[in-house]
Order: C-alpha cells, then sequence, then structure tokens
C-alpha cells in the first residue's frame, strides 16, 4: 500500500429475486460462487478486511436497497481497487459459468475515511 490514507469502504450486498426463485442446486452454486468473490475482495492488492455482517437471519426475502443482507467493511487503497471488488460480481462464474454472480446479488460500494476520535 502506498503512502496515502486507505479509503474506508463499506460493501453492502444483497441476494436478489432471481436467487430466491433459484432451485437448491442454483442456491447452492451461488454460495460457492459468493465465497470465490469473497475470498478474491480479501486478495486485492493492499485490501485488508476489516469485518463483516450478516442480516440473514433477520432478514427474509430479495435485499433491493438498505436494509442490505451482508456488510463487508475494509481499507481499500484507492477507487480502482473499490471499481474492482464491485467488478467481481460481474466476473464471478456461477455454476457452469453460464451466469455471473451479479444475476443472484448486487453490491454499492459506500466510500468514506476512517473516524479518528481524539483521546
Amino acid at each position: 500500500m502506498s503512502d496515502k490514507t486507505p479509503l474506508r469502504v463499506l460493501f453492502c450486498m444483497g441476494v436478489n429475486q432471481n436467487f430466491m426463485d433459484g432451485t437448491a442446486d442454483e442456491m447452492k452454486d451461488v454460495w460457492a460462487a459468493f465465497v470465490a468473490m469473497m475470498q478474491g475482495i480479501a486478495r486485492l492488492p493492499g485490501v485488508r478486511v476489516l469485518g463483516n455482517m450478516d442480516d440473514d437471519r433477520i432478514m427474509v426475502g430479495p435485499s433491493v436497497a438498505f436494509p442490505w443482507t451482508t456488510y463487508v467493511l475494509a481499507d481499500v487503497p484507492d477507487y480502482d481497487t473499490v471499481t474492482a471488488a464491485c467488478n467481481l460480481f460481474r466476473v464471478t462464474p456461477v455454476g457452469d459459468g453460464t451466469c455471473k454472480l451479479w444475476k443472484y446479488m448486487r453490491v454499492e460500494a459506500r466510500i468514506g475515511r476512517e473516524l479518528a476520535i481524539p483521546d
């Protein structure tokens, strides 16, 4: 990572109706693609995943906006890397690769900075 202060990014992710309409096997394939995408975010150069949170037990149905299904908070070196993380939804194959993850899930990134609290 460079000497620049990293961006604090909240990746807000939601499942959509295509996932809800999927078969059990299709949902398993989406889960495998989701895991690959999450690992892909963590492997992007300079990314430091700080944590995640999942709403799947208290939220039922698709996420079209807030509240989202799951969130990832990360320090990311620059805007291009944020874009690369979001692009993983477009390029990560599901199952045989006919469809990509973005058929079943959506992402929105919120970019800010770490809030410094004085002592």
